[in-house]
């Protein structure tokens, strides 16, 4: 039989004391979350929905996303936009995500399981902490063109 410390497990055992990362042991748990009603015009191929702004040193570590029935055979990608409308990475949560579903954690549709406890900076493909925000955003990449509504629940850490 053998046991398996995690690395939360080891820092915490370790004389003297290692400190873990507030995003993963202890950290502030918050949520950004909400709906929005898309006019027909607002789920074309390459619109945007900037769905919140989100500390750059957070971790994400669950992100739900649900939508009416937009119409055609609308998609959509979720991803890191900067505060200045500029992409980070357009898919880094999800890529060709349908509409009409129920809310679902999209977190790791795209993003593999090893980025659960990187930082927003990390996952926009940062070197570092530029500090701010960044926004978690929808980016249509086929066309709907009906009226309906999106709802969002994002949950982040931070210290």
């Amino acid at each position: 039989m053998t046991t398996k410390n995690t690395d939360l497990v080891a820092n915490f055992e370790a004389t003297p004391q290692v400190a873990n990362s507030a995003a993963e042991l202890a950290g502030v748990l918050r949520t950004a979350h909400g709906s929005v009603e898309l006019a027909a015009g607002d789920s074309t191929d390459n619109d945007i929905v900037m769905l919140a702004p989100i500390p750059s040193n957070a971790a994400v570590p669950s992100l739900f996303i649900g939508s009416d029935t937009f119409g055609g055979s609308c998609t959509f990608n979720v991803g890191i936009y900067k505060t200045d409308g500029t992409v980070k990475d357009e898919d880094v949560f999800a890529t060709s995500v349908a509409d009409a579903a129920a809310m679902a954690d999209v977190r790791y549709e795209a993003a593999d399981l090893n980025t659960g406890s990187q930082k927003l900076w990390e996952l926009a493909g940062d070197g570092e902490d530029p500090g701010g925000y960044f926004y978690i955003a929808i980016t249509f990449n086929a066309t709907g063109g009906t009226a309906g509504t999106l709802n969002w629940n994002i949950t982040y850490v931070v210290d």
